[in-house]
């Protein structure tokens, strides 16, 4: 296991009193995210932060259970996720020019929480985009996914930040979050 050793922020207690901050060690692992689920067909390219515990253990977007990604989708593009295996559903979003992936390859985090994010790289969204002759929509999937907004806009196609469907995102009901992402794909042509 590779570790890597972190000093304490500037504002740390020990560097606030003057003394030299001591080294921690990092056993967390370095996570690596999934591949992208695009093709030559995208018109709308969800980008989320990084997939999940769930989602790496799956080795799928949107793997928790109470993440509202499928259900909307599901609803929006006449299926049931319920019934639906994930292959499935793989293929049909590609079909309708869908496309999904992460704004981070790599990470560090415990649990599933964006704010436990750290060492972040990003994934190459440029070499991508190469790919995506049709991309007209870079949605981002929540905050974190947003902060990338400034890179995401340089790539020739309109960027907007939806809703979280992370259920971490209790403030905002399931028909809410339908409705904010109702528009996204209607605008990028996917409906």
């Amino acid at each position: 296991m590779q570790t890597t050793i972190r000093t304490l922020s500037a504002d740390s207690s020990a560097t606030r009193a003057g003394s030299i901050p001591p080294q921690i060690e990092d056993h967390t692992p370095l996570l690596r995210g999934l591949a992208p689920i695009a093709d030559a067909r995208c018109r709308l390219l969800v980008l989320g932060s990084f997939p999940s515990v769930a989602s790496l253990a799956a080795q799928q977007y949107y793997a928790h259970p109470r993440n509202h990604f499928w259900p909307i989708v599901g609803d929006l593009l006449g299926h049931d996720r319920m019934s639906v295996p994930y292959a499935r559903r793989v293929e049909l979003i590609r079909a309708r020019g869908l496309g999904i992936w992460d704004v981070y390859a790599h990470c560090r985090r415990e649990g599933s929480q964006d704010s436990a994010i750290t060492d972040s790289v990003p994934n190459d969204l440029a070499g991508l985009r190469e790919g995506l002759p049709d991309l007209r929509l870079i949605a981002h999937n929540g905050g974190e996914s947003a902060r990338a907004m400034r890179h995401t806009r340089a790539l020739g196609a309109a960027v907007l930040r939806l809703p979280s469907t992370s259920p971490a995102n209790a403030s905002w009901s399931l028909e809410r979050k339908r409705d904010a992402w109702t528009q996204a794909f209607e605008r990028a042509g996917v409906l």
